[in-house]
């Protein structure tokens, strides 16, 4: 083994929980000139260490997707306090962006891989007026809607299933997002007669909790959606929003929920609801991270 080997400082694995507010970013996952929350944080990890380790989110949340509290990992050479560290991203990252804890965990942890569930949720504002300081987090949706009817769709997604309908598959796709923001009545209905495709294991998911609820505050009421799983597809709880938001206006009978998770085709369900209403809630994790 050479000197520096033998002197260089030992790599220590961290882990941050951070929320942030994803209007201004084109989403988690660096791009080349654009503004992303894995991008900020790498840069603000370098100037406070000189290091610039790429942090690994829990998930790539899309633009304009919020975090309460997603989750990165990442090692490095400094050794630095927790709380110094803690303190110095916060004065050097952007205010959209918190550190709401930082801890070094053992080196087996992932804040991808060894996520043992997750839960998101999606609001919706109930009321004709969105307030415009509220707009930016909530899909405002002020049409006639059947609570009932949204439970029973959201009870439908209990359990373990292909959840490829739900998933993009495809820029086109991907692009159907949300048309009835602009005129409600214009998208046509789901169409019968899709060709059911074999099962695929990427697409499998367990969701142990699936829930709608009505909460009201000083801005107005809100529909909130909280769903917790092992795991989420691309624009996957967006599409379970979007295809329930049919139900829950009618266009579509909550008794199509599993035959349009049988089809296993995009196709199949409903409009992508809009990113800013999303927030990633919480991520858990089982030993690895109470070592």
């Amino acid at each position: 083994m050479n000197e520096n080997a033998q002197s260089a400082p030992a790599l220590q694995n961290w882990k941050l929980t951070l929320s942030y507010d994803g209007t201004g970013f084109r989403g988690w996952q660096v791009q080349p000139g654009e503004a992303t929350i894995q991008g900020e944080l790498q840069a603000a990890l370098g100037r406070i260490t000189g290091e610039s380790p790429l942090p690994q989110g829990s998930g790539r949340t899309d633009a304009g997707v919020h975090a309460l509290g997603q989750v990165a990992s990442f090692t490095l050479a400094a050794p630095i306090p927790a709380e110094s560290l803690q303190r110095a991203l916060n004065r050097t990252l952007p205010p959209a962006i918190r550190i709401l804890e930082a801890r070094t965990v053992p080196h087996a942890f992932h804040a991808r891989h060894s996520a043992v569930a997750k839960t998101y949720e999606y609001r919706i504002f109930r009321d004709a007026l969105c307030p415009p300081f509220l707009a930016r987090y909530v899909y405002a949706c002020s049409w006639p809607m059947d609570l009932s009817a949204l439970q029973e769709s959201a009870r439908a997604f209990l359990g373990e299933h292909d959840f490829s309908s739900f998933a993009a598959t495809d820029p086109e796709l991907a692009r159907r997002s949300m048309d009835i923001e602009e005129n409600p009545d214009s998208r046509p209905l789901p169409r019968a007669g899709f060709h059911p495709k074999p099962p695929q294991a990427a697409a499998v998911r367990r969701i142990f909790s699936s829930d709608w609820e009505e909460r009201w505050s000083d801005s107005g009421a809100l529909l909130v959606y909280r769903v917790r799983g092992s795991g989420f597809l691309h624009h996957m709880v967006r599409n379970l929003v979007g295809t329930m938001l049919d139900v829950g206006r009618g266009r579509l009978s909550a008794s199509a929920i599993s035959g349009i998770l049988a089809a296993r085709n995009r196709a199949a369900a409903g409009p992508t609801a809009p990113s800013r209403g999303l927030f990633l809630h919480s991520v858990e994790y089982g030993e690895l991270d109470s070592e």
